[in-house]
């Protein structure tokens, strides 16, 4: 028999990648390994799940089983590989040696530690899939007083969440303003206004340096010298990319698995797409970008080699105190922002020397212009 084609990673970019890959090879032999259940859910959906009034259960859109039929494949849930032998074409796992022909690694990424120094630093909790949002809102059970360290996009939106839900929220970055990597300065300020008009309360340009005492008493201490109170402390301040996999298997990593317009990896062999994959020097941890690459995937792993292209692709933040959509200027763009801030929203261009737009953060009313303004901006990869 052939060795099927293997996907590791039961998150979007494998199960997107999946479907799309049953649209032109309906009965080629296809397994998907993964260490979590094999429930299908949107990891977007976590960080708005309190107001959504969703519980873990409820944010499984299908289950395993319901995805093997679907997909007609092999699902080996619970199942984590240990090492790829990339000669005999094997991975390594604890439910033993599995072929494959392809391999496409859609790992993820994992939440970044803080690093923080007490007694209770093992206590601060992070919310990167279904199980650890489970266990965050078993946690979160009759708790009001909530520090969450971190505010950029995910931060953000559990801030919103949180504090739509009734509970006291402190926001703890060392940026000067909220979302500093997307927006610029005025922009974050309607954002930092907004949740602070929702009862958040921020703690910026300092860092967390210490949590201690004991399970739904916790004193946060900060750089600045000040102490929070907190009932818990969540930490959402960013992603990096699983790595360990293929760099312990000798594929070539940077800041992600470092993979061509083809998504192959330096192995021919071997694919990455979704957070855990570098495509010509970007990582891009968004949903459009995982869907881009799962369209241009499949046919080349078809048969057809199909370069990903990805469009502008706006990012929209799921703030529902003030409505953002961001389209951030790529690396190393040259140009300046243009800031119009009103009551009812801001609208910020980034325009290049001649007054081409390169990017762009809508919020409140202004989010009305995405649609005219998104076809103005330039491809990310083209």
């Amino acid at each position: 028999m052939t060795a099927p084609i293997t996907l590791v990673g039961s998150g979007l970019a494998g199960y997107n990648l999946a479907r799309e890959l049953r649209k032109l090879l309906p009965d080629a032999p296809l397994r998907v390994v993964t260490a979590d259940a094999g429930d299908f859910y949107s990891k977007p959906m976590l960080s708005n799940a309190l107001t959504a009034n969703k519980t873990a259960a409820q944010l499984a859109m299908k289950p395993v089983a319901k995805m093997v039929e679907e997909l007609k494949a092999e699902v080996l849930n619970h199942t984590r590989v240990t090492a790829i032998d990339r000669t005999a074409k094997v991975l390594h796992t604890a439910a033993g040696e599995l072929p494959y022909s392809k391999l496409v690694l859609a790992l993820g990424a994992d939440q970044l530690l803080p690093g923080l120094a007490g007694d209770a630093a093992a206590a601060v909790v992070s919310v990167n899939d279904l199980a650890e949002y489970a266990h965050f809102r078993e946690l979160l059970e009759g708790k009001q007083r909530i520090v969450l360290l971190g505010a950029g996009l995910i931060g953000c939106e559990f801030a919103n969440d949180l504090a739509a839900s009734g509970r006291q929220v402190d926001v703890v970055d060392l940026a000067n303003w909220p979302l500093s990597r997307l927006l610029p300065e005025t922009a974050g300020q309607y954002l930092h206004d907004k949740l602070a008009g929702l009862g958040v309360r921020f703690h910026l340009g300092t860092s967390v340096q210490a949590v201690e005492g004991e399970a739904g008493a916790y004193r946060v201490s900060l750089a600045n010298g000040k102490v929070l109170e907190a009932e818990l402390v969540l930490s959402a301040i960013g992603l990096r990319p699983r790595l360990q996999l293929a760099s312990a298997a000798g594929l070539a990593v940077n800041r992600g698995i470092v993979v061509n317009r083809l998504l192959q990896t330096s192995d021919p062999d071997i694919y990455a797409l979704g957070d855990c994959a570098e495509v010509d020097g970007q990582v891009l941890p968004f949903v459009l970008p995982i869907m881009q690459a799962a369209r241009a995937l499949a046919p080349t792993l078809a048969g057809t080699p199909t370069p990903v292209v990805y469009p502008a692709m706006p990012v929209v933040v799921k703030t529902p105190v003030c409505p953002t959509v961001v389209a951030p200027p790529a690396m190393g763009s040259v140009g300046a922002w243009q800031v119009e801030r009103s009551e009812t929203g801001v609208k910020a261009l980034f325009k290049g020397e001649q007054d081409q737009l390169l990017g762009f953060a809508l919020m409140g009313a202004a989010t009305s212009e995405r649609q005219a303004l998104a076809p103005q901006l330039p491809a990310v990869l083209a």
